[in-house]
């Protein structure tokens, strides 16, 4: 895992409970914890992407001027490259997690959207030929 952050790409993810984000990361999709702060924060990684997980008590979770409040969801997503999508679903499903879809195919290959514990998406991708 790499020290240098400049090296990394950094991806915040707004989250509800930090360490059911920690345990979902880790324990599921082969994040490794860098630090922990639970409950406010914590940074978990997988090669080089550095995943910062903020909960409500966060600085990132502060409300804006308007007042909005950061809250998890959304569409956009990390992108992760699997070999075998198909075995990892039924592996994922019987861990009991939670997909948007079913798998999509196009002609790039084939794509599912995971959901963390506070809803936000993980892309399941598998590129065409494999």
């Amino acid at each position: 895992m790499p020290n240098d952050l400049t090296e990394m790409v950094s991806v915040r993810y707004m989250v509800d409970d930090v360490d059911a984000a920690i345990d979902f990361y880790t324990r599921h999709l082969g994040f490794t914890l860098r630090m922990s702060a639970a409950p406010a924060f914590a940074d978990v990684a997988r090669g080089q992407l550095r995943l910062l997980l903020s909960g409500p008590k966060s600085s990132a979770g502060r409300p804006m001027p308007d007042g909005t409040v950061p809250a998890p969801g959304g569409w956009n997503r990390i992108h992760l490259i699997v070999s075998d999508i198909a075995a990892d679903v039924q592996r994922l499903r019987d861990e009991g997690l939670t997909f948007r879809n079913d798998i999509v195919t196009g002609p790039g290959g084939q794509q599912i959207l995971l959901e963390d514990p506070s809803g936000n998406v993980v892309e399941l991708f598998q590129p065409a030929g494999q």
